[in-house]
């Protein structure tokens, strides 16, 4: 999804999330160490995520879905 997006895990992350706080995590963490909190804490990763193909795009606003 990553790749479809074009973007990092930094770039997902939803920094108001209890659990980006509770985590202290900065956006600057390693991209595994992102991915494997994003694994285990979902709340973490911007939604909604809109997949059209080879191609993808976060979906705030809503009206960013269009582009698909």
């Amino acid at each position: 999804v990553l790749q479809k997006l074009g973007v990092g895990p930094g770039a997902v992350l939803r920094t108001r999330d209890a659990a980006y706080k509770a985590l202290s995590l900065t956006g600057d963490e390693p991209d595994d160490v992102l991915i494997t909190h994003m694994a285990a804490h979902p709340t973490l990763l911007q939604r909604p995520i809109g997949i059209l193909g080879d191609r993808a795009v976060i979906g705030r606003p809503v009206e960013a879905l269009l582009e698909l």
